[in-house]
This record gives C-alpha cells, structure tokens and sequence, in this order.
C-alpha cells in the first residue's frame, strides 16, 4: 500500500488543514510529518472553528488513526491546550493518536532562545513565530534534543543538563527572561502526555500500510519555507517537501504515492524574506481584507499579492506534485482583471526558473488574465463557474503541467468542488 502526501506549494497558509478534513474519508490513517506549533491549521464545519497547531487534521473523523511523526517538534504546554480543548468539543483524542517517542521537544528555554536571538538579529531578523522552535530543531541536529520517549526515563536529570546549556547561552546574550510561568505549564504539559499513547510510530506506520490501510501524511508549513529549498535564509528548520515525508515518519520512498499539492489562488507570505509578487497598493490591501489573511497562531497580518507562477512551478518539480488544489479562489471574485507571474526579469534579463536567491531586484513579469466578478461561494459543482474563471483555470494547468482537481471556494469543508471525477 502506498501513502499520499499533502503539502503546500507556497509561504505556507495555504489551507492544508481544511483539505486534509476534507480527504480523510478515503483514508485510515493521518500523519503529520514535521514542524510544530508554529503551524496553525484552520477548519471550519456545522458553524464551528477550529486551529489545529501540532495535532493532525484527521483527529475530527472518528474512526482514524492520528499520527505526530518523529519528524515534528512538540510544546507539551501548547499541546496540553490544543488537545483539551478538542476534548472539551467532544473529539476524544487519546484512544486514536500516537505521539512518536522520536519526536523533539521544544523546551520553555528554547522560546526564551528564540526571542533572544531574533533580537540579537536586530533589522536582519526572520520574523520567527516566537514558538521556539528554531533553537528546537537546532538541538536536534546538534545531537543536543530531548525527545518525547526522555520523558518515561530518567527526565529530571536530561532536562536539567539541557536547561544549563540553554542559560548559559542567554547569559551569554544579555537576555532577561522568567521562566517560571512557562515552566510551570510546560510540567503540567509533560505530565498530560503520558497518558497518550507514546509509540515508536515508524513502526506503527509501516504496520498499518501492511495491513492495507490507506495513510495521509500531512505536511506543515509551505514549500517555499523548507530549509534546503526555500527563500534561505528565510526558512523554517525543517524540510517541508514530499521527501520530508520519508523522513518525518519513517517511511521508504518507494512508499510514496498521489503526491498533492496545494495553493492559493494569489499568493501570501508572513514575516521576513522576499516576495517577488507582493502588493503594496489597494489591491494587495484588497486581498487581506477579502482572504482575511491574518495568521491562526500569531495573528500577524500577511503580505499578499498575485499568484507566482515561476515559484509554482518549482514546488511542482522537487515535490513531484501529481494533483493541485487551489484554495479561495473566492478571494479573487470582484476582481475585473488578475494578474499571473509567469517569469521574473533580473538585471534587465527574463528568466522562467527559480533562482538561487530572490532579492529586491527581481522584477514579476505579469500576464493579464480576464476577472470572473461573480461571487462563486455558493456554488456547488464546476458547471456552475463562469467562464472567466474556468480560462483561469486553463491558462494555470497549461502553465504548470498538472491537473487541478479540487477548487476551494470558501473556509467551510462544504465549498469544494471536485474535477475530473472517475465515473
């Protein structure tokens, strides 16, 4: 049996959480494979919101297996809430997820290590989350990290040799911390995960697939952000692509299968680092307001504008993507005319690949494309788009060379239309 991976194509928000809902009813199992808390999934449903930062998107059909990979950076205090509050709204959690014990902890003094650093940074800061995961991942590759499975043995001690090292850095900054609050929920965080079911999850995966069960693995973040492949070094600390799959979960890569890509109809990014399509005019200010593009964890105001075709592109080609998604594409409906980038001019020079490194002199090379100014939210199958829109469509799949067999016309799991449907 085969596992699908779904992951963004862009800076991350694409609206990954709503389409895993909306895909595990083919599926028994649902993994996420890497990132942590700084990764809000948004879902709506039967008048209720919901923002899922560590815990996969499956967790709200009943009869599916959850899995946290190894790959993913756990806060037990933030876990703790988010997992408490799905309880309290009647998604009973802990008979039906596995937390991997290889998968990191983030610690209270790795948030304190991610402010002090951004700080240090000063004018040349990322625009990190704040989360700690950064200083998180670090650990982890410096062969430093805590893991979920230190908890059962021996913790006292591990905990209190990795805190000493992390102080010493802040002392070393200057910073001025407390960690006492943030201890104090983080225990009681600790404390609540063991009585979920801490599992050596690559095992359990593998087990599955064996079995014949079909497996989602849900990617966090975008591709445009993963650490070897993004806008470096405006990136996140792992590797958000279709391979981090394999190695968030512990699986072979002949194991992957449909291999979905997801993105927005235009284009946003949060924080620091280059953006080629950005808006800085009404129309950018438009499309905020209109995609309420606020981020679910930090609330921080995205920057918007069209969509980039070259950057696309690129996802498509190193993740293997063989189905797209596009989501609000609602957002663009009042427009009269849309603007797609399909090059970018450097140094007088036009160029259809992503290069190396994209800075304030590249320049979007734009075609215009006809608005469809149809409010399209109601809509409940693709006879009903206008045709302004199906030639958006079109002129994207010709574009980028794959089929796009779901569209998002709105936040609820009931405004997406399906394409190319086997009869």
């Amino acid at each position: 049996m085969k596992v699908d991976v779904l992951l963004g194509l862009q800076w991350g928000d694409e609206g990954k959480g709503k389409v895993v809902d909306v895909l595990t009813p083919g599926y028994d199992v649902v993994a996420r494979f890497q990132g942590g808390p700084n990764a809000g999934h948004t879902l709506e449903f039967e008048g209720q919101k919901y923002v899922l930062r560590s815990i996969p998107s499956g967790i709200f059909q009943g009869d599916k297996v959850n899995i946290i990979g190894n790959g993913v950076v756990l806060d037990p205090a933030l876990f703790k809430a988010e997992a408490e509050a799905l309880e309290n709204a009647g998604h009973n959690l802990k008979d039906r997820l596995f937390i991997s014990k290889k998968a990191h902890l983030i610690m209270p003094t790795h948030r304190i290590l991610d402010a002090a650093y951004e700080a240090a940074k000063g004018e040349r800061k990322v625009g990190t989350t704040g989360k700690g995961i950064g200083p998180a991942y670090t650990d982890k590759v410096s062969r430093n990290g805590l893991r979920v499975g230190d908890i059962l043995w021996h913790f006292a001690e591990k905990y209190a040799q990795a805190k000493q090292r992390h102080e010493q850095t802040l002392k070393s900054l200057n910073f001025e911390y407390d960690l006492t609050e943030l201890e104090k929920t983080w225990f009681e965080g600790i404390e609540y995960l063991k009585g979920f079911r801490l599992a050596d999850s690559e095992h359990e995966i593998n087990k599955l697939l064996c079995e014949g069960k079909k497996v989602l693995c849900e990617g966090a973040q975008g591709t445009m952000l993963d650490v070897d492949f993004g806008s470096y070094p405006y990136v996140t600390s792992s590797n958000t692509i279709c391979a981090g799959a394999c190695i968030g979960l512990g699986i072979a890569p002949n194991r992957i299968g449909e291999v979905y890509g997801i993105f927005k109809a235009y284009c946003t990014r949060v924080g620091s680092g280059p953006f080629p399509t950005e808006l800085f005019d009404e129309v950018g200010d438009q499309i905020c307001t209109l995609g309420h593009e606020f981020g679910s964890v930090t609330g921080r105001k995205r920057r918007c504008g069209w969509i980039d075709l070259v950057a696309l592109k690129y996802s498509i080609r190193i993740n293997g993507v063989t189905r797209l998604i596009m989501m609000k594409s609602d957002v663009l409906d009042s427009f009269a005319t849309i603007n797609a980038c399909v090059a970018y001019r450097i140094d007088g020079r036009e160029i259809d690949h992503f290069p190396y490194d994209i800075t304030d002199s590249v320049e979007p090379v734009y075609v215009e494309l006809p608005g469809w100014e149809t409010d399209m939210t109601k809509m409940k199958s693709e006879d009903e788009f206008p045709e302004e829109f199906n030639l958006y469509l079109t002129f994207l799949e010709e574009q980028l060379g794959v089929k796009i067999v779901i569209v998002s016309l709105g936040p609820d799991r009931t405004q997406t239309i399906e394409r190319y449907v086997e009869e």
